[in-house]
């Protein structure tokens, strides 16, 4: 595990908004995030972002924002188990309000979820609940569907399973391919997460059964 200038922040606080976010890949969410940050009315910061593995573009583009970064890789310790105390001390030093998970592809062990279940946010490049797991694309195109889209949810234990914040549709076309529809989902799926992360922070979440509640109660 390796770390690049963390600095353990103040306490949180419900109102200070701050963001952990996961990434394993290119971290195009993440920028997205980045984009909307800086604005005070949005009500929610990037204080960190921690990735699964090294020397990808997402930590790159948290360096040249100023972000704290810091890398977990799972073939640094004996077991899942281990590594997932570890994301949770790790996310714990900067304490929190909400985890986003930004194309971070690994599930939660209970000492994750134990430490900050019912705040973890994530998304999925299909209507959930068709088409969970790695190739919601791919699944959705060899099904035939002529609309899927994207999903914002809170994270369970299982895969893909948590309860649903928000959705948005994407019409298939005759000549998409994955990659193509997969672009297009992207389009829509981050300004959705920007918006529902920043509702969270300014008016909290709450989870009852399988109904994720946006809003002070």
């Amino acid at each position: 595990m390796t770390h690049e200038t963390p600095q353990r922040p103040a306490p949180a606080t419900r109102e200070s908004g701050r963001l952990v976010v996961l990434v394993s890949g290119t971290g195009s969410n993440l920028a997205a995030l980045l984009a909307a940050h800086d604005d005070p009315a949005y009500g929610a910061r990037v204080v960190a972002v921690i990735a699964d593995r090294g020397n990808i573009r997402a930590l790159d583009i948290a360096r040249e924002a100023g972000i704290p970064t810091a890398v977990v890789s799972v073939k640094d310790f004996d077991d899942r188990a281990a590594w997932d105390a570890a994301v949770a001390e790790t996310v714990a030093v900067f304490s929190p309000d909400l985890i986003v998970l930004a194309g971070f592809m690994k599930l939660f062990g209970a000492t994750f979820l134990g430490r900050f279940g019912g705040r973890i946010v994530n998304t999925h490049p299909a209507l959930l609940p068709s088409f969970p797991g790695a190739h919601g694309v791919r699944d959705a195109l060899a099904y035939g569907v002529k609309v899927t889209g994207c999903t914002v949810m809170v994270v369970d234990e299982g895969i893909d399973t948590g309860p649903i914040l928000a959705q948005a549709t994407v019409a298939i076309e005759p000549d998409d391919d994955e990659a193509t529809l997969h672009e297009r989902i992207k389009a829509v799926e981050q300004p959705l997460l920007v918006e529902w992360v920043g509702r969270i922070a300014r008016g909290g979440l709450r989870v009852e059964g399988r109904h994720a509640i946006v809003g002070r109660a």
